[in-house]
């Protein structure tokens, strides 16, 4: 593993979209995306497009303070989190004590997760779904929506300005949420410039995967109001729950813990006990 960490997933995850075109080629993928979404994709990129604000978005602008809750098997710093991972059974019971949404991490070599993921879960939970990759080409978008992903994670320091741009702007025309993903406030104003609504912060530096859980609390006054803001890392306690509500966070992302901990349906009722407390 190189020392950036993010720079060698995302190459591979270049790689992994190429063989998928060989099967199936981008203009076959749109055309099949087109057809779910009742949608003549390059005309409607080539127009106005109208903000979109599906079911995840909904899910995190509610009152309160949301809670994404992840499955992921591995990760690049950690290794196997979980050597009896059952990420549908496990994704039913995030429902059932309270997720308001779900987060599937589909990287296959790093994070052990596929492409099936996603497909699967949805049929299981009524929750929205993210999927959570690393999107480095269009192709992934269409995928994800015909997969029935809600939204999608889009990471800013993977991607130029105008590529984030127009990712976002295709999401937009399929109607699926974007998660823009940042960690500087840098990336934050990269993130709005292109037209993001959804604002993520990690406190995990995906260079190195060192994590500081203030990055995310002090980061959160370079994201307007009127964009929903998303504390991801890092965060393992009620008391972190109630910490991230206090800064204003209208959802956090939690994964590790979850999968590792024996009483996780506990502890997502206590975050979410202590994000409503403090909202």
């Amino acid at each position: 593993m190189s020392e950036n960490i993010l720079n060698e997933i995302a190459a591979y995850a270049k790689e992994r979209v190429e063989i998928l075109k060989e099967d199936m080629p981008l203009k076959i993928i749109k055309l099949e995306c087109g057809r779910i979404t009742r949608t003549k994709i390059d005309d409607a990129l080539s127009g106005e497009i109208p903000v979109f604000e599906g079911e995840f978005y909904k899910a995190i602008a509610k009152e309160g303070l949301s809670l994404i809750a992840e499955l992921k098997k591995a990760s690049p710093s950690k290794g196997v989190l979980s050597k009896d991972f059952s990420y549908l059974s496990k994704g039913v019971a995030y429902e059932v004590a309270g997720a308001d949404c779900i987060s599937c991490v589909t990287e296959p070599k790093w994070f052990l997760g596929s492409e099936e993921m996603v497909q699967r879960i949805k049929r299981e939970v009524e929750v929205p779904i993210l999927r959570k990759d690393f999107i480095v080409d269009e192709y992934q978008l269409y995928q994800s929506k015909i997969q029935g992903a809600d939204a999608v994670l889009l990471i800013a320091a993977i991607l130029e300005p105008e590529e984030l741009e127009y990712f976002i702007k295709v999401c937009n025309v399929i109607k699926l949420d974007a998660l823009v993903e940042t960690h500087s406030k840098e990336e934050i104003d990269k993130a709005l410039k292109a037209g993001a609504r959804i604002i993520g912060v990690n406190n995990r530096n995906l260079k190195d995967f060192t994590v500081d859980t203030g990055v995310a609390l002090k980061l959160r006054e370079s994201v307007p109001e009127d964009i929903l803001y998303v504390a991801e890392s890092g965060i393992s306690t009620a008391l972190d729950a109630s910490r991230a509500a206090l800064a204003g966070a209208d959802a956090i992302l939690v994964g590790e813990v979850l999968v590792k901990k024996d009483n996780f349906m506990d502890l997502i009722r206590d975050m979410k006990t202590a994000g409503k407390s403090e909202a």
